[in-house]
Parts: structure tokens; C-alpha cells; sequence
């Protein structure tokens, strides 16, 4: 279990890039906040809440299973899995982003949506009509690929689906840039910032 100077089981993970690295789209200020401020209070939290417990002594992803669906445990799981979702989601841009996936993701996302423009329609609406805070995502349930979303801080990993990709829709994510644009920050990230490398390894992992 990894742990910062201070003793604390979970830490703040480094961003993959500069601050600066995915702009324009996503400004550095943005992600100063997004990243410097609300992730790192989510693994602040988190830490303060399962000090002296048995759950110091899970990895990450198991308090996340452990407490899913537990009213007396909601706050253990809402900072965990967001420390989850987050982590995840920076590694899903990328500055050299966007484009098309690799030969074998694309063959995948075809087969499952008809077509990848149909399918980045179908993450796009995903994102943009989950109503209030939350997460859109590209997910492995079963064979087949499916575009889902969730709310708050739910997440994929809790419902025996594997998470592929992710774009945050809590109004930190985009509100500095794009104030209410919701739809025009989600399609600039899908043209622009998704790392398809990232999404095709998980696939084959």
C-alpha cells in the first residue's frame, strides 16, 4: 500500500502531463482546481475517514467494492470512488489526443455501435443529458461494448462492468472554460483529448 511521508494510505497520483498541456481545450486553471483542489480534497477526505480502520488496509478498488451500497458507509465510498474516477479520467487525455483508435478498438467500437461516429454520438448525449454531477462512460460488459453514465460518484467498477473511458460531467470539470457549454467542452474532449491508447489497453487487459 502506498503512503506519503505524512502516513496517509492513499496519495494523490501524479497528473500524466503539465497543467498547461491540454490546452486549449482544458485550460491549466481548470485543472489546477479540478486536480490540485477537488481530487486532492477527495483523497484528503477519504483518508481522514477510514483512519484507524480495516479498510486502511484495503487497496483503492476494494474499498470502493466493499462499500458500495452502504447508507453508513456512503462517505467512505463517494471520496473513494471519486479519487477512482478521477485518476482514471486524467489518464483518458491526452495533449496528443483525439483522432481514431487504434485497428483493433475501432474494429470493436464498429461492431458494437455500427460505426464510431455513431458511437461517439452515443458518448455525447451520454454526457450531456446525465442530469446534474456525474460521469459518462465507455465500458466492457461482458463481450460487447456499451456507453453508459452514471451519477455523483458512482461508477462502472461497482457494477461488474469494466470501465474503457471516461469523461467527467461535474460542472469543475469544464465550467471555468465553458461555463453552462456542457455540450461543446464533451465534443472538443472527444475530438481533441482522448487517449485511445489508453482505452484500447484496457481493453486487452
Amino acid at each position: 500500500m502506498t503512503q506519503d511521508n505524512t502516513g496517509n494510505v492513499h496519495v494523490l497520483p501524479e497528473l500524466p502531463y503539465e497543467q498547461n498541456a491540454l490546452e486549449p481545450v482544458i485550460s491549466a486553471k481548470t485543472i489546477g482546481f479540478h486536480y490540485g483542489k477537488h481530487h486532492q480534497t477527495y483523497v484528503n477526505n477519504l483518508n481522514k475517514l477510514i483512519a484507524g480502520t480495516d479498510l486502511e488496509k484495503k487497496s483503492l478498488e476494494d474499498v470502493v467494492i466493499s462499500t458500495y451500497g452502504s447508507a453508513d458507509q456512503a462517505g467512505i465510498f463517494n471520496n473513494a470512488a471519486q479519487v477512482w474516477n478521477h485518476t482514471f479520467y486524467w489518464h483518458c487525455l491526452s495533449p496528443k489526443g483525439g483522432g481514431e483508435p487504434p485497428a483493433l478498438l475501432k474494429q470493436k467500437i464498429e461492431a458494437s455501435f455500427g460505426s464510431f461516429d455513431t458511437f461517439k454520438k452515443k458518448l455525447l448525449n451520454a454526457a450531456v443529458t446525465q442530469f446534474g454531477s456525474g460521469w459518462a462512460w465507455l465500458v466492457l460488459d461482458g463481450d460487447k461494448l456499451k456507453v453508459t453514465r452514471t451519477a455523483n460518484a458512482d461508477l462502472p467498477l461497482a457494477q461488474n462492468q469494466k470501465p474503457l473511458l471516461t469523461i467527467d460531467v461535474w460542472e469543475h470539470a469544464y465550467y471555468l472554460d465553458y461555463q453552462n457549454r456542457r455540450p461543446d467542452y464533451v465534443q472538443a474532449v472527444l475530438d481533441k483529448l482522448v487517449n485511445w491508447e489508453f482505452v484500447a489497453r484496457n481493453l486487452e487487459s
